[in-house]
């Protein structure tokens, strides 16, 4: 369990150092993910504000509130703001919903693909370890040798 857990910590501070192409590949679609989520909430929350701010019965009234309101949304958890009541607003609201669904999936897949290519790079150092380990004779070295070619 200890060895698991510290392979774990070593492989995120791999990540977040870049140590490998697959490390730092996960780094860079991380740090996007990020960022484009960050620009389209600060874009969103204006958005929102606008639709709302005006309209009768409305929990966003503020940019605060909207603010509050997307980060939520796009955190897939539901706020103690009530939802949209304007148009534009419900349109927009189903548009980060969709967006944050993708960007879960773009997330899992990611982490698919980097613990996938992790895997092939721990089998290709063992398999170059196992000869090393044998006393440096490979496992075709001590075959007999097979007829020649013409």
């Amino acid at each position: 369990m200890h060895r698991m857990l510290w392979v774990g910590w070593r492989e995120l501070f791999d990540v977040l150092r870049g140590s490998t192409p697959t490390h730092h590949r996960l780094r860079s679609r991380i740090f996007v993910l990020i960022v484009t989520t960050l620009i389209i909430d600060l874009i969103c929350s204006l958005i929102i504000w606008r639709f709302e701010r005006h309209a009768p019965q409305t929990d966003i009234s503020s940019y605060g509130d909207s603010l509050f309101w997307t980060s939520s949304q796009l955190l897939t958890v539901s706020s103690s703001l009530k939802n949209p009541i304007s148009t534009g607003g419900r349109i927009l609201d189903v548009l980060m919903e969709l967006y944050a669904i993708t960007v879960v999936a773009t997330l899992a897949g990611s982490f698919g693909a980097f613990l996938h290519a992790r895997g092939r790079e721990r089998d290709a150092a063992e398999e170059k370890q196992e000869p090393e380990q044998a006393g440096g004779i490979s496992p075709a070295a001590g075959a007999a040798p097979g007829p020649r070619p013409g």
